[in-house]
């Protein structure tokens, strides 16, 4: 019998190899080849040659001729709105016609729910619309239509996952959106692999990439995620396509947040924030107002801090619980932070304010499960730490925010006007900040801004 011609893919990069190789030269990942059969060249190459890039006139003997920059037109640069604000702020606008976007989530989280709300809300507008399924059945996605309301307008569906098949239907239909839900049940029955293998995902993304240029068609795929948080098969996927969008929330809260981490028409690290409901996902216009629900009054360890996702400030609450350990370890946790920032920051306020704190053990949490990254935090977990260690109550108008170094010093954060306007629109009193930050900051009425250099400045302010 005659052997199988087979390859090794990276599973994180999809860096390809004759042999298994230990550490990935394109990445360095370790461990990270799997081996997968190559794609037949005579059957794939016909395949998928059927659709091209279009846009470059055509040279001497049918070769694309290069144009000059300055006579490209953006006259006719369209954005299709999806009907929900939340969802065209993460994607830049709106849709852009031709563009491939990655769509990645926790199992259940809403990924199918949000695409096919904006499939409803795009057909309503009059736009020609496809939903491919792979996973559901035509029964199954009706059910789940009848859940988020009515439709006005007919909107196609297909259950298919034969890649041959779809690329026929794609350019006999010709819609304006098609969604591919999932890009892991996809396959091309040239490449002898199981479906969400390497080589399929690869070939299946490569694919819708093409019909999307030629055609002119923006092509959702929705991507699974592995347990490590990342979209399921080779990172080139993330790469191949134009907007990468991950669904987040915790699976007991009622709140979802929509991030963006890569896209080429729009601000990167945007969030739309969305409320589940038994009808779908609602849009939360207010997410300031919609995390500080049911914030504690008159609580010691309670501040409140703003962080900036994207182009949006947040208002968030910062818990802190201190108390005398019963054990010789102290015991630290933090959850929605860096756990190793925390414990920093508390090393600088034993050094630089000479706050007792290693007989003591130290939990601190972000309210209401939003993860933050931000530096601009630190002021208000070192406020919180404080509070709760001293035992005594921030005002309820008060909100902190600023990044704190390692001599103890406080440093200036981006954007420090979007977020006093931001504060202030919530009814806060007074504001404590980074001093070098309030050169040429003017301060809304009924706000007053207090500027400190240092920790002890803070230890000061707060008291």
């Amino acid at each position: 019998m005659a052997k199988k011609d087979t390859s090794f893919f990276c599973k994180e990069c999809g860096y390809e190899s004759g042999r298994w190789l230990g550490q990935c030269p394109g990445c360095k990942a370790w461990n990270s080849f799997v081996e997968a059969p190559a794609a037949s060249k005579s059957k794939s190459g016909s395949g998928t040659a059927r659709v091209g890039f279009s846009g470059n006139p055509a040279g001497f003997g049918g070769i694309p001729a290069p144009v000059n920059l300055n006579s490209i037109s953006l006259e006719s640069e369209e954005r299709i709105s999806t009907g929900m604000k939340e969802f065209d702020r993460v994607l830049g606008d709106g849709i852009v016609p031709g563009s491939l976007i990655l769509v990645g989530g926790d199992p259940g989280i809403g990924k199918s729910t949000i695409l096919l709300q904006t499939c409803r809300n795009l057909a309503d507008a009059g736009r020609k619309v496809l939903y491919i399924s792979g996973e559901e059945s035509l029964k199954q996605i009706k059910l789940r239509a009848m859940r988020i309301g009515e439709f006005k307008r007919d909107l196609r569906l297909l259950c298919e996952t034969s890649l041959d098949r779809i690329e026929t239907v794609l350019e006999q239909e010709k819609p304006e959106i098609a969604v591919i839900d999932s890009i892991q049940t996809m396959y091309r029955e040239d490449i002898d692999s199981a479906p969400g293998s390497v080589s399929q995902v690869r070939e299946s993304t490569n694919l819708f990439l093409k019909i999307a240029k030629g055609l002119g068609i923006a092509v959702f795929l929705v991507g699974h995620v592995t347990k490590e948080g990342t979209v399921a098969g080779p990172r080139v996927l993330e790469h191949m396509v134009d907007t990468v969008l991950y669904f987040e929330g915790d699976r007991y809260a009622s709140y979802r947040i929509l991030r963006s981490v890569k896209n080429r028409f729009g601000s990167t690290n945007e969030i739309g924030v969305f409320e589940m409901k038994e009808n779908g996902l609602a849009e939360v216009a207010n997410p300031s107002e919609y995390m500080l629900n049911g914030r504690p009054k008159g609580a010691s360890g309670s501040v409140v801090s703003c962080t900036v996702e994207g182009t949006r400030p947040i208002l968030v609450e910062i818990q802190a619980l201190v108390a005398r350990t019963n054990f010789g370890m102290p015991r630290r946790t933090a959850a929605g932070t860096d756990y190793n920032r925390v414990n920093l920051l508390m090393a600088v306020l034993e050094k630089r304010l000479g706050l007792s704190l290693a007989d003591y053990d130290a939990y601190l949490n972000v309210a209401g499960g939003l993860s933050v990254s931000e530096p601009a935090i630190d002021l208000a977990i070192v406020a919180a730490l404080i509070s709760s260690r001293c035992d005594f109550i921030p005002g309820d108008g008060l909100i902190v925010f600023g990044e704190v170094g390692l001599s103890g010093e406080i440093r200036a954060v981006s954007q420090p006007q979007t977020r006093i306007a931001e504060v202030a629109k919530l009814g806060f009193t007074e504001c404590i900040l980074p001093k070098v930050s309030l050169d040429g900051l003017r301060a809304p009425g009924g706000i007053r801004l207090i500027g400190v250099e240092n920790v002890a400045e803070l230890f000061q302010a707060l008291k």
